[in-house]
């Protein structure tokens, strides 16, 4: 590789690194994780950096690689899971994040995963809907249905959650 890829290369992590973070988060729901699975991604991308460097949208081959090391992850953590719930409960609990925070993660995970994707890109990534549907290979009238279904279904979540919420007194 010479001098003017790794340059190249700077420049693109310089200006995706912080877009691909934020799909990754909204997507697995941790920071440190979505971290590493995006280094994870960009690490790839520098190895192959002569043929993606080439590519119509780079930073769309690399969301892609991130998402397939999330769903590889989430496989790994499904099974970590049961092993632990095997175990039993974890003696103490720790202090954790805000509870709107908590309410917005945990409906973004009761959704299904093409409509988490579709949210992730559109409102975390602001990318319009023909781009979502470039970069997943999803017709655009799908990607419509998609953010659609998805805005009611956190809605609904979300107001299941307070509604919860007021009628426990918390």
């Amino acid at each position: 590789m010479t001098g003017r890829d790794s340059a190249d290369f700077d420049a693109f992590y310089i200006a995706t690194g912080r877009r691909v973070v934020l799909y990754l988060y909204a997507a697995c729901c941790d920071r440190a994780e979505a971290q590493d699975l995006a280094q994870e991604a960009f690490a790839r991308a520098w190895q192959h950096w002569s043929r993606v460097s080439r590519y119509e949208d780079p930073e769309a081959w690399v969301r892609s690689v991130a998402w397939r090391l999330t769903a590889n992850r989430w496989r790994g953590l499904r099974r970590w899971l049961t092993a632990r719930a095997r175990m039993g409960r974890p003696d103490e609990a720790i202090g954790g994040p805000s509870p709107d925070r908590v309410a917005v993660t945990g409906a973004l995970q009761r959704l299904p995963v093409a409509q988490r994707q579709a949210i992730a890109m559109h409102y975390l990534l602001d990318m319009p809907v023909h781009e979502i549907a470039a970069s997943t290979g999803v017709p655009v009238g799908t990607i419509k249905v998609r953010l659609s279904r998805a805005r009611t279904a956190l809605s609904g979540l979300l107001d299941e959650k307070e509604n919860s919420d007021v009628t426990s007194g918390a």
